[in-house]
């Protein structure tokens, strides 16, 4: 088990989405919806709020025992993420995603970490993750540039699968890499699944999300599913319980004789 695992407990929201076969066809301009440029603003549009309150129960799959958690994720709209996590009990760690960074710690062994996205790019396999991204991701939007230049919509019974008909390109610090990427969205345009292979590696990063409903004349999913395929594979399941738009405080410190985890 990582020693370390903030990041990945605060992004994921459980519930898989069924293999299914249906025949597909191209999206045509039968309803507003189905106009592909409004197809494509409608899948980009961002979620209006100023902050929202989760509470969460959380199951990671690692291949090693880590308890069942209870989390509270509080988001301040394009600020900041905080979330806090209680395992039987007890307080477990606690972390805080800005613009700026990320930054967590956790007691099981005592350490804590301070770093730019990186850490939390190299646990998904994947290197443009960003604070907008993860807020996104979190929410349900889509959270990789889409647009019909490098995109084809399908039509199907279940209602509309994005797939890249190149690889996308993301260069950070100098490095590029290549993804192959598939979104499904359902007839409400709700984001169902993105899954995204890299070009050169076996690394395959997918999200799922699920039971959606209304809170606050916005959509949200209550379930959400992250599988990570790579050197190491690994999942992560979080159950939304409750939506709340109320302000709580966020504090963040870390404890004393803690042990900063070095970003490699």
């Amino acid at each position: 088990m990582k020693k370390f695992i903030f990041p990945l407990l605060i992004l994921l929201l459980a519930v898989s989405c069924k293999t299914r076969n249906v025949a597909e066809k191209p999206i045509s301009a039968t309803t507003p919806l189905e106009s592909p440029a409004v197809f494509f603003n409608k899948i980009k549009e961002k979620t209006a709020f100023e902050q929202l309150k989760i509470n969460s129960k959380i199951t990671v799959e690692t291949g090693a025992f880590i308890p069942p958690l209870d989390a509270t994720i509080y988001i301040e709209k394009d600020q900041k993420v905080w979330i806090n996590m209680i395992a039987i009990f007890l307080n477990v760690g606690r972390g805080i995603a800005t613009p700026e960074g990320i930054k967590g710690y956790e007691k099981w062994n005592k350490t804590y970490i301070e770093s730019d996205f990186t850490y939390l790019n190299n646990l998904l396999n994947v290197n443009f993750i960003d604070y907008n991204s993860f807020q996104d991701l979190l929410l349900g939007r889509t959270f990789i540039p889409v647009n019909s230049t490098d995109f084809q919509v399908t039509k199907n019974a279940q209602g509309f699968t994005v797939k890249s008909i190149k690889n996308l390109q993301f260069k950070t610090d100098g490095k590029v890499s290549a993804y192959m990427a598939t979104l499904d969205y359902n007839e409400n345009a709700d984001l169902a699944k993105v899954a995204l292979q890299k070009a050169d590696a076996p690394d395959y990063l997918e999200v799922s999300y699920g039971n959606w409903e209304n809170f606050n004349n916005i959509r949200l999913p209550k379930n959400v599913k992250i599988v990570i395929k790579g050197s190491k594979n690994s999942q992560i399941l979080i159950e939304n319980t409750k939506f709340d738009d109320s302000k709580m405080q966020t504090p963040y410190s870390v404890p004393e004789n803690y042990t900063k985890t070095e970003i490699k």
